[in-house]
């Protein structure tokens, strides 16, 4: 099969770039931290209302303004918002409740109280919490622009109201700096703990070169020694055998490839490639390491219409192998029979994306697990996953400026949608089936 992945001549290739971690709107999201938030902020709203207007008196409280904060918590108990934190509706929707609920609606009630010491230490206190919650690089921008959009309101609302004092600048700035400092610190030490992981396993994996380059000498040896007495009556067994090992090293060397690829999991090269989907994946598809006849022929493919993106060919065959190995290993997990179609690729596109879907009848992913595995080292199936297959094709279709998503349940199979931009002036005709 002809490969027409066709590479710009523009094409960018930096080895060793470091890529930025995602922005996560909650840190180790999961649906029991959501639901506390959303808790904490749907009972904790009334409860301090009612202690600062009617036990330990404020100069300002309004019921109304504690009641919609209220409504903005209870709406986080939603399971909806929990199933699925990869899509960026849902990040976006978490980045926005939180930063009304925190930044926003602190600095606005320290405002408007006129900087007393009960919001001055709440409002140091909510910085703080509020770097603990989200990620450091969104906490930054959150609190620095809900505190002029406070003073704005405050200023265009309420003319003439007190602002605080030069001491609590310098007192919350204080706290800013403490919390900005923290925020840093942990995301480092996040970083720096799974380069380490991710090097100790990418090392492990070159080690296992060796013991298989034995084994397969050991059944080229194998072979040699069938072909030399073709009566014999081991014959048929040493070839097979030796068929058997050839085939077991294969497998194990995708397999080791693929775990040195996503120990890169940090440092992915910058590429910017015309990648032409259909004949990609036809690749991928004929070329796996199927581990059995019945294996390759549960695969069908789809290609509705082909389109080109901008992204990395090496990095996205490794996206399909990830996605094609996972799809096996849960047909198998569902003691399946693979028949044919039990394993889907779909390509297809509209004017401005192009999606890959790769779908099959297996054993599912439990919906509790969907907000998990996209993170690293997080695995559905602890006997066989280590847990980087999907946060690497996660990198990727986001360095490609896309996204992945996943609908699945518990014994019903899962579809996991790549969604890419397509390249801008470049169409492809519809193939003929």
């Amino acid at each position: 099969m002809e490969k027409i992945y066709r590479t710009s001549q523009f094409s960018r290739h930096a080895p060793g770039r470091w890529t930025l971690a995602p922005l996560e709107p909650i840190l180790h999201a999961s649906p029991w931290r959501l639901r506390l938030l959303g808790l904490a902020s749907l009972l904790g709203q009334p409860l301090f209302g009612w202690i600062w207007s009617q036990w330990l008196v404020q100069p300002y409280e309004n019921p109304w303004l504690r009641g919609l904060m209220s409504l903005l918590g209870a709406l986080l108990l939603l399971p909806a918002l929990s199933r699925d934190f990869s899509n960026p509706r849902v990040r976006l929707f978490l980045t926005l409740v939180m930063w009304i609920e925190l930044p926003l609606f602190f600095s606005w009630m320290y405002l408007r109280n006129g900087g007393s010491a009960a919001w001055l230490a709440t409002v140091c206190t909510m910085i703080v919490c509020y770097y603990h919650l989200t990620d450091w690089r969104i906490a930054t921008v959150g609190i620095v622009s809900a505190a002029l959009v406070s003073w704005a309101l405050q200023v265009l609302l309420v003319p003439g109201a007190p602002h605080g004092s030069a001491v609590d600048a310098v007192v919350i700035l204080f706290s800013w700096g403490c919390a900005l400092l923290l925020g840093l610190s942990s995301a480092n030490l996040r970083r720096d703990q799974l380069a380490h992981t991710l090097a100790t396993m990418g090392i492990m994996a070159h080690e296992l070169r060796t013991p298989l380059s034995t084994a397969g000498l050991i059944g080229e040896a194998m072979q040699m020694e069938a072909r030399r007495e073709p009566g014999h009556p081991r014959t048929a067994k040493l070839e097979l055998l030796g068929q058997r090992l050839h085939a077991l090293v294969r497998t194990m060397n995708h397999q080791i490839d693929t775990q040195i690829v996503n120990a890169k999991l940090l440092q992915l090269p910058r590429s910017s490639e015309l990648v032409a989907v259909a004949a990609l994946v036809r690749d991928i598809v004929l070329n796996y390491p199927y581990g059995s006849t019945r294996q390759r022929e549960c695969v069908r493919l789809a290609i509705r219409n082909d389109f080109i993106f901008f992204g990395s060919t090496s990095q996205f065959s490794q996206v399909l192998m990830n996605l094609i190995k996972n799809a096996l290993h849960s047909l198998a997990a569902a003691d399946s029979s693979y028949a044919s179609g039990a394993l889907r690729i779909e390509v297809d596109c509209s004017p401005t994306q192009g999606r890959i879907a790769v779908a099959d009848d297996g054993v599912g992913i439990d919906p509790v697990l969907l907000p998990h595995i996209f993170k690293p080292f997080f695995s559905s199936n602890r006997s066989t996953g280590h847990g980087l297959g999907l946060a690497f094709c996660q990198q990727v279709v986001r360095s490609a400026g896309g996204t992945i998503q996943v609908k699945s349940g518990y014994a019903i199979g899962a579809v996991f949608t790549v969604i890419l931009p397509i390249a801008p002036g470049e169409t492809q005709p519809s193939p003929e089936f």
